[in-house]
């Protein structure tokens, strides 16, 4: 093996191990919950020690950015290309606000623990969180940029317009509003869905060159 080879095969080991252990740690995350999960039971799941999964993480708070991180990319991925695909401006806008809630309400029910993680890095601001919310409005503000080329909404600066919109919506999109209006006001997602639905015609018609 060459010596310019030796360095690229240690990255590619050391990925893969970090990899692994974001793998194990969302594996564990799932099951137990991010606070009950501890470096010693990451490190037990792949039968390597402790000081092994701080080469590659300094902290456990480091390893519950990567989960959220994964979490939240995916989801960006999802709204990005909504953002890019086919359809008009408004259209495309429709999905992206209802994809959103739909996404948050699947967090909720299907990986309570995982939805647990991101409403506490919402509340305490993690970097990963602040990323996701700059991409959010990145990917809206090309929509609304679109709509604003076509003449389906007026014209306007597409990323402080962007961050109106979001506000508009944040009742269906923050994960603790969504627990609070499920669990302490008992609405049905259906009723939730139906708000969404009228919320995003409210917005859409305050969008047009004529309202």
């Amino acid at each position: 093996m060459s010596a310019s080879a030796e360095p690229a095969l240690r990255r590619g080991t050391a990925e893969e191990t970090r990899r692994r252990i974001e793998d194990a740690a969302e594996r564990l995350f799932r099951s137990m919950g991010y606070q009950k999960t501890a470096v010693a039971d990451i490190a037990r799941e792949l039968n390597m020690s402790p000081a092994n999964v701080y080469r590659f993480f300094p902290s456990k708070s480091a390893i519950n950015e990567a989960i959220a991180a994964r979490m939240l990319d995916a989801m960006v991925a999802d709204l990005r290309a909504i953002a890019t695909g086919p359809g008009s401006a408004p259209d495309r806008l429709r999905r992206l606000l209802s994809a959103m809630f739909e996404a948050k309400i699947a967090t909720m029910f299907d990986d309570r623990r995982l939805h647990d993680m991101v409403t506490a890095a919402m509340e305490e601001s993690w970097g990963v969180v602040r990323s996701y919310i700059e991409s959010v409005e990145a990917v809206t503000a090309r929509i609304l940029a679109d709509g604003m080329a076509s003449g389906a909404f007026l014209r306007a600066d597409p990323a402080t317009l962007a961050k109106t919109v979001l506000h508009a919506m944040i009742a269906w999109n923050h994960p603790a509003l969504l627990a609070w209006c499920i669990g302490r006001k008992g609405q049905t997602v259906g009723e939730l869905r139906v708000q969404v639905a009228e919320m995003t015609d409210f917005v859409l018609r305050g969008l047009r060159p004529d309202a």
